[in-house]
């Protein structure tokens, strides 16, 4: 069994012990540490800020929006956590719901299976680094075109090479189409309110 800390995002102030904590997991042999977001604290900082400090432990998000970024701004960032950890990022992702999304990041909520089969494929198309990034969309489509653009949108390929084109992707899914979607699409599941015994009693 490989074990892992799950720090979370912060409260009203940020905690006082986390980075106490991080060099405990990984003196104890720890497999991973990951951080979370919610509508205060980003995961990105704070798994940099503590992780720095590691040397083995696999560095995740526990998740990400999808709404927070860019399905391109999201691969720049895991794709430089992974060249600074050495190659120990996971990417855990996750589309969060309708009162975050329209409540706090003033996005819609549109078919989020569908957003989320999008954002994946042009994350690792930017890891790939094989062409320019392109999406014929209708959730995010690279180039921008249309009315209200200038016209002067291009294809581009990250100007970074990415230490892995297959940084891990765990999805955060709790219904059973998107947990489907992660089987077919994910390296991971990220459960929540997952008990082994209800598995098990479906399965028999």
């Amino acid at each position: 069994m490989k074990l892992g800390l799950q720090l979370g995002y912060w409260g009203a102030q940020p905690p006082t012990n986390h980075a106490e904590l991080v060099s405990v997991a990984e003196e104890v042999g720890f497999d991973t540490m990951f951080t979370a977001e919610a509508w205060g604290s980003d995961a990105y900082t704070p798994l940099a800020w503590w992780g720095r400090e590691t040397t083995r432990m696999r560095l995740g998000t526990s998740v990400i929006q999808l709404s927070a970024r860019t399905p391109t701004a999201c691969a720049m960032a895991a794709l430089t956590l992974d060249h600074l950890s050495g190659g120990r990022h996971i990417l855990g992702l996750g589309v969060s719901g309708p009162q975050v999304v329209e409540g706090w990041y003033g996005q819609k909520f549109p078919k989020p299976l569908a957003r989320t089969r999008e954002y994946i494929d042009i994350i690792r198309q930017v890891w790939a680094r094989e062409a320019p990034v392109h999406s014929d969309g209708p959730h995010y489509p690279l180039p921008l075109t249309g009315e209200g653009t200038t016209g002067l949108g291009k294809n581009l390929k990250p100007i970074t090479h990415p230490l892995r084109p297959d940084i891990p992707i765990m999805l955060g899914a709790e219904g059973p189409k998107n947990v489907a979607l992660a089987a077919e699409i994910a390296d991971g599941w990220l459960p929540i309110f997952y008990s082994p015994r209800i598995a098990t009693m479906y399965n028999e």
